[in-house]
């Protein structure tokens, strides 16, 4: 467990409808650090985002923020607490991408009130810090994933949450934007003292960027610990079935997963 945690999951167990599809969940985010949620389709993880989000209520255990339990909490102080980035989409309104930033600033201010000049400046301000801010006038339809995907990040970061939660946010995306996303994912640990969790379906992400991992496996945390103690053969082969090779990349600290039994073709 992480020492002074701001995000703290205990003991959670989560489902949806009749299915239990989790339990027994346990980890810690502190202030500064990203932890990486692996795990194959139908683990459990997107079900477990969507119940620490507040989407889904908790079959069991706690969620805390810096120490608070949320389990009280009313929509509007989650989203005070809480960004979320979902995959990108190209959503189906023709709102700009300022618009669409300036929407993470709801929380903020009455359902019905007009956007405050410290509205505007706070949207401002998220896309100067993610780099993007010459696609503030541009059509939201009519950019790039990668751009879209830079976009919603900065609609997060208009909410001034404490907790950066990512879904998969280099699905779909070039290898190129890849990269790009998981640059500002660390960056905004390190610079913004979030506690940043985002889940993929790419290991190597989490040698790339993050300090911690939670391997999920059938709704239960089958490991949790830094990428080189989690990312071993030996847990792929139990949780993806996979006879994989995870090897150093140079004197990088990078390291990658290379299947077994595959050849290169020249």
């Amino acid at each position: 467990m992480v020492v002074s945690a701001r995000l703290a999951v205990e003991d959670l167990a989560f489902g949806y409808g009749e299915r239990t599809v989790g339990a027994g969940v346990g980890f810690a985010v502190a202030a500064g650090e990203v932890l990486c949620l692996l795990g194959p389709n139908g683990g459990g993880k997107t079900t477990l985002f969507k119940t620490i989000l507040g989407l889904l209520p908790p079959r069991g255990g706690r969620i805390r923020v810096d120490g608070e339990d949320v389990g009280g909490w009313n929509p509007r102080r989650r989203a005070l607490a809480f960004g979320y980035v979902p995959q990108a989409g190209a959503g189906q309104f023709p709102f700009s991408v300022s618009e669409m930033v300036l929407m993470g600033r709801t929380a903020h201010r009455g359902p019905f009130a007009a956007p405050s000049a410290a509205d505007h400046a706070a949207a401002g301000a998220a896309l100067e810090r993610l780099g993007i801010p010459h696609l503030a006038g541009r059509d939201w339809l009519r950019i790039s994933g990668g751009e879209r995907q830079l976009a919603l990040i900065a609609r997060a970061l208009a909410q001034a949450p404490r907790v950066l939660v990512l879904d998969e946010p280099t699905a779909s995306l070039d290898f190129g934007n890849q990269l790009r996303v998981l640059e500002q994912v660390r960056r905004l640990a390190d610079e913004g003292g979030l506690a940043v969790v985002f889940s993929t379906h790419h290991p190597e992400q989490a040698f790339a960027v993050a300090d911690r991992v939670a391997l999920l496996h059938d709704g239960r945390l089958a490991r949790f610990g830094p990428p080189v103690e989690v990312i071993t053969p030996e847990m792929m082969r139990e949780v993806y079935g996979a006879e994989v090779d995870v090897l150093p990349v140079g004197d990088t600290g990078m390291r990658v997963c290379v299947p077994r039994g595959l050849h290169p073709r020249g």
